[in-house]
């Protein structure tokens, strides 16, 4: 479905990316871990389109994304829910959400998907009139996603999802990661929390210092010595 080759970033004269080059498949959870700096929110913010490649390729289905806008993207399905959630804080819970489904390709589905979100999500139903910057955590994390569900993603992009939750709601929300992927959602996960990513990816990257310094099956790299000894502290 997407595919990276050889795709070098900067920021100004800084590079961010070295020549990244990966693939996912459809149907598949793809993690992308590593630690602070990495690159890892720079490889999303430029399969987005937020970000343009100095050089290297970025392809969906076998045609090239790079220098397509992000509303574009959006339209051909790849969405991202950004780190932090970014959602308007004095907005509704349902405003945020139709907000997410604004898209030319989407609008026509808003009514059939909004249900789809609270199916996901019932906290969000009953809470669909609140204000969305007085909920807790991990329910402004369930808009931000639905927010994202909302644009009728083939690929859907994850960036620290389980970032500043309680523990009990990081286990909900990878379990609603794996509910999303089942229902066939394509998700490219960016976790910190490197064990409850692998333990759910199909396939998993490292990223060190913007290159791509390991790959394998999330089995593997959770059993890697070297995983273990730097993410795991094992």
């Amino acid at each position: 479905m997407l595919r990276l080759e050889e795709v070098h970033v900067c920021y100004g004269p800084v590079a961010a990316l070295w020549g990244v080059s990966f693939a996912v498949e459809a149907g598949e959870i793809v993690a992308l871990v590593g630690a602070n700096g990495a690159g890892k929110t720079t490889t999303l913010r430029t399969i987005s389109g937020l970000l343009r490649p100095a050089s290297g390729r970025v392809l969906l289905d076998g045609e090239p994304l790079e220098r397509e806008g992000t509303s574009a993207i959006v339209e051909r399905g790849v969405v991202q829910v950004p780190e932090g959630r970014k959602l308007f804080p004095e907005m509704s819970v349902r405003d945020n959400l139709l907000l997410g489904g604004f898209a030319r390709t989407a609008r026509p589905h808003q009514r059939e998907r909004l249900g789809q979100v609270y199916a996901l999500f019932p906290q969000l139903r009953a809470r669909e009139r609140q204000v969305a910057g007085t909920l807790s955590g991990g329910e402004q994390q369930m808009v931000a996603i639905g927010r994202g569900l909302m644009a009728g993603p083939r690929l859907l992009m994850l960036d620290e999802p389980s970032l500043g939750l309680a523990p009990i709601m990081v286990e909900e929300m990878f379990r609603v990661i794996v509910e999303i992927n089942r229902a066939g959602v394509t998700v490219l996960l960016v976790e910190q929390n490197t064990e409850h990513a692998l333990a759910i990816a199909t396939r998993g990257f490292v990223l060190e210092s913007g290159r791509i310094v390991l790959a394998g099956t999330g089995a593997e790299l959770l059993a890697n010595e070297r995983v273990r000894e730097a993410y795991l502290g094992m």
